[in-house]
């Protein structure tokens, strides 16, 4: 790879350059070059984003206690985004109430078919679903009140959605769904990488926790994206069976790539790059509702380094170790400081 000297090729914008390794600057200008020519997953630019969130029949108390807690704790952070829409979010549970719809198949079918009709090819429907999962040995199903709906049945119905689709099943014998539903388009994760994986998953636990006062904003740049929710989701459910000194009944997997195998967290893998620039939300994508004229040229630049840190990332592979840690860790620091510069004019 030749000698890797430091170059003065600054990231544009307010504040100070970040300057990026030669090797970095080659690799990143192709990689670019590829996204903007529409090849591969592309970036994820502003769009209107919808979120379908069912929690299915609980089967008990304590399991009901578990998932109300978790629905209503995902639901929270959702409005908590300052582009929140309530129109972009509908969410179904065992027990209706005020905004609140049955998780029934039919409720299902209907509120996929509103989505389907308000939807656009630009905009991200987030489906999240949360309760309890079975296989009968030839399909997977996610349990509902009254007859419940198999992973093949979900993939009918979400094929009338236009635009992508992020589809996350934190339930138990979820890994059908993953081979069912891949795709292009579409980023899926499941709580288990095997069918007879039945127990009751922690996954949800964690994986709500990650939007929770951005727990899992590893990258500091103020948001939480589904790479990092799940990656924060399956370190947090290894360390509870570690803790508890038992054999861990459930690996979660991601598929973003459409091939329908899936790679855990921390391992090697093709998925991920889309993901990492996926982020949960009802209404629309941030860029589009920044009027204040202190914040606009800030969260452009914000929005401009978290692109480099996605080319980085895409670039790895291409890079030395020490050049790629070196150069993330300049464009990191830098997005941490205007982070924090957006949230304090934010506040005034």
């Amino acid at each position: 790879m030749g000698v890797e000297t430091s170059v003065g090729a600054p990231v544009t914008g307010g504040g100070p350059s970040v300057v990026w390794s030669a090797r970095c600057v080659r690799v990143c200008v192709g990689v670019l070059a590829v996204l903007m020519t529409g090849l591969g997953a592309g970036p994820v630019l502003a769009q209107d984003q919808y979120t379908l969130l069912v929690s299915g029949a609980s089967g008990g108390a304590r399991f009901k206690e578990n998932h109300d807690r978790w629905r209503a704790t995902l639901v929270t952070a959702l409005r908590n985004h300052p582009a929140f829409d309530d129109d972009h979010l509908i969410v179904l549970a065992e027990t209706p109430g005020p905004g609140v719809g049955r998780a029934s198949r039919e409720g299902v079918r209907q509120a996929v078919a509103q989505l389907a009709g308000r939807m656009g090819e630009d905009a991200v429907l987030y489906v999240v679903l949360i309760g309890h999962g079975s296989f009968d040995g030839i399909d997977a199903k996610f349990n509902l009140v009254g007859p419940d709906l198999e992973a093949a049945a979900w993939d009918a119905l979400l094929s009338q959605v236009p635009g992508r689709l992020v589809f996350v099943n934190t339930t138990s014998a979820s890994f059908p769904f993953l081979a069912r539903l891949a795709g292009r388009g579409r980023t899926i994760l499941t709580a288990t990488e095997s069918a007879v994986q039945r127990y009751d998953t922690v996954f949800p636990e964690f994986f709500v926790e990650a939007f929770v006062a951005l727990a899992a904003d590893r990258d500091k740049d103020g948001r939480v994206s589904i790479l990092e929710a799940f990656e924060f989701a399956s370190v947090g459910v290894r360390q509870w069976y570690q803790q508890r000194g038992r054999l861990a009944t459930e690996r979660a997997l991601i598929d973003d790539n459409g091939d329908g195998r899936g790679t855990e967290a921390g391992q090697p893998g093709p998925d991920g790059s889309t993901a990492a620039r996926l982020y949960l939300g009802a209404g629309l994508e941030e860029a589009e509702v920044v009027t204040d004229p202190r914040l606009v040229p800030l969260v452009a630049r914000r929005q401009e380094l978290r692109q480099v840190v996605d080319v980085l990332k895409a670039a790895k592979a291409d890079m030395r170790a020490e050049a790629y840690l070196r150069d993330l860790e300049r464009v990191l620091i830098e997005l941490a400081r205007v982070s924090r510069q957006i949230r304090l004019r934010a506040s005034r």
